[in-house]
């Protein structure tokens, strides 16, 4: 199950959690696979998180083998923003109001309107992604000081279904595969910093009880969030990111 191999899909009627179903189903595949549900019963995002999922919105996951360390294959978050990023671009034709919010969201007008999961369980990767095409969750089911959620309806204007949405996400997606394969992390990284929400800016990074503020300064080699502090700039992994 190459991870630059031709992806397969399945679209199914309703599931607990698409990245659920990728594990499941992981063992019987021989290739990667795009699964697409109309609706998920558990829908999950970063920190076990409940993930609202009504129908008319995309979720799906990309299921796939690698042979690639974790660190490595955490870097797909990088190519799957992008893939988003590109795929709104195409279908709307307005690349110039969609941001990419390190680490995993895609912003809209300064909005949440996509969301990254990424979870692995040896040499299985799935990447799970959820896009609010025509619905978001209101303001009050956010945390105070997370970004405000929007969807791709209220926004434009535009009313794109799932299926539609994944013919572009995929084609975009193994095009970012493709270029990961051959060339490593930097051109990723190139093209994130390039469309990155507040680089340069104050923002404050939290891990755990620990909250950091400082400047967004980059995105290093290993896609780690550089805060530039009074002491100097602190290199972060992992973090909830407010601005």
């Amino acid at each position: 199950m190459s991870a630059d191999a031709p992806a397969g899909r399945v679209l199914l009627e309703t599931v607990d959690s698409t990245n659920a179903e990728g594990f499941r189903r992981a063992p019987h595949l021989t290739g990667p696979l795009w699964i697409l549900a109309r609706e998920q019963s558990a829908g999950r995002g970063r920190r076990a998180r409940p993930w609202a999922s009504p129908p008319g919105n995309f979720y799906g996951t990309l299921v796939l083998r690698h042979t690639d360390p974790p660190a490595r294959a955490a870097l797909r978050s990088f190519a799957a923003a992008l893939a988003l990023r590109d795929a709104f671009a195409a279908l709307t034709g307005l690349p110039q109001v969609f941001s990419l919010k390190w680490p995993n969201d895609v912003l809209l007008n300064g909005g949440k309107v996509a969301g990254i999961l990424l979870e692995a369980q040896g040499p299985v990767l799935c990447i799970g992604i959820g896009v609010n095409l025509i619905g978001a969750p209101p303001v009050g089911a956010v945390e105070p000081g997370a970004v405000t959620p929007v969807s791709l309806l209220s926004e434009t204007g535009l009313r794109i279904t799932p299926e539609h949405f994944l013919d572009a996400l995929a084609a975009a997606y193994a095009g970012w595969e493709a270029r990961f394969a051959a060339e490593g992390f930097a051109p990723l990284r190139t093209a994130f910093l390039a469309h990155a929400a507040r680089l340069g800016e104050p923002i404050r990074a939290r891990t755990g009880n620990e909250t950091r503020e400082g400047l967004f300064e980059t995105i290093d080699t290993d896609g780690n969030l550089i805060l530039r502090m009074a002491a100097g700039p602190v290199a972060i992994p992992a973090a909830e990111v407010f601005f």
